[in-house]
């Protein structure tokens, strides 16, 4: 995209730019179906007078949002040159992550993100999308164990699910182990009636459903067979090594520091661990101390283990979802500072 000079001279503090889609985007890649991308760029830069005729798009305002209009257009076109199509939800997010790099909190450009894959299966991308789960996803492949640590709904257990996929698919692994501490789980699996999958626990199935989207269903019974994949509750890890494996323990706010201690201890060589968990939704009998919330002060600053933080900000389902978790952090620190 290019900017054409400044068709006249703005008041002080004030810019016009103008940019040039080419021929070769329909404009509607650009602006969206009924213009949908454009009202959500509107929407967010309210000061700025956007204008579209034919294939050009000018828009007049204040100098700093002026130029991160123009930003935004140019990360749009490179996102589009991939093939990938930009949605209002990428609009958003790359807006949200610009106004963060003006503010010196990231380094990473809007289409650095959006166009990482991380695995292609049964034509659907999994990718991140936002900067801190571009940089979760990065922490995976640089240390040996990292916990990821954010609300309901920030792709912890998802993008490291595909992170272990495609370490299995590239051999850079020989199985993956997924695991959730679980109260119920394992005790009467075998007088269950009904297949392999309606045995499943109902504590380890979001598990066993997200990897129905990453690999091809029909394969999954056979490489479970294998132990090529392995679902099980915490307590089946107990007393093993575990070598040439990628280990995810899901939900590990709900561990005890012993649990955490006995899993973290598990790790064999040429092995990689994930642990995720959400410190706000401890699910543990009172007075029983959190194995997640204990560890952060324990291995803070231990070389090759790596903390990612997710926030409400990297919430990729509804976007009330991010709402709703907000109002509950308000909620909570209201109540905690009035000694409930």
């Amino acid at each position: 995209m290019t900017q054409t000079p400044i068709a006249q001279t703005p008041a002080p503090g004030q810019a016009r730019a103008q940019f040039t889609v080419p021929a070769k985007h329909p404009m509607v890649t650009v602006l969206g179906s009924g213009d949908s991308l454009l009202r959500v760029i509107e929407k967010a830069f309210p000061a700025a007078d956007i204008h579209v005729r034919g294939n050009e798009v000018s828009a007049a305002g204040e100098a700093t949002e002026v130029a991160l209009i123009q930003r935004l257009f140019n990360e749009m076109m490179l996102v589009l040159r991939t093939g990938q199509p930009m949605t209002e939800d990428a609009v958003e997010r790359s807006i949200a992550m610009l106004r963060a790099s003006e503010s010196g909190e990231g380094e990473e450009t809007p289409a650095e993100v959006l166009t990482q894959n991380i695995l292609s299966s049964r034509g659907r991308t999994i990718r991140p999308k936002t900067l801190n789960q571009k940089r979760y996803v990065d922490a995976i492949d640089k240390h040996t164990v990292v916990f990821g640590i954010g609300p309901a709904g920030t792709g912890k257990t998802y993008l490291a699910m595909a992170k272990a996929v495609q370490a299995l698919q590239s051999k850079q692994v020989n199985r993956i182990i997924l695991t959730r501490p679980a109260v119920e789980a394992g005790e009467r699996l075998g007088f269950l009636p009904g297949t392999l999958y309606e045995k499943i626990d109902p504590y380890l199935r979001p598990l066993y459903d997200a990897l129905h989207d990453m690999l091809d269903p029909d394969s999954i019974p056979r490489l479970m067979a294998a132990g090529t994949i392995e679902v099980a509750p915490l307590a089946y890890m107990r007393g093993r090594t575990l070598n040439d494996a990628f280990i995810i323990l899901d939900e590990a706010q709900n561990t005890n520091p012993e649990q955490m201690k006995m899993f973290l201890t598990r790790l064999g060589f040429d092995s990689k661990i994930v642990i995720t968990g959400d410190v706000t939704q401890v699910d543990l009998p009172n007075g029983t101390k959190s194995g997640l919330r204990q560890v952060q002060d324990i291995l803070e600053g231990v070389e090759d283990v790596h903390f990612s933080w997710l926030t409400s900000h990297d919430v990729v389902r509804h976007r009330l979802v991010g709402r709703i978790v907000d109002a509950y952090e308000k909620y909570d620190s209201r109540n905690s500072h009035h000694g409930k």
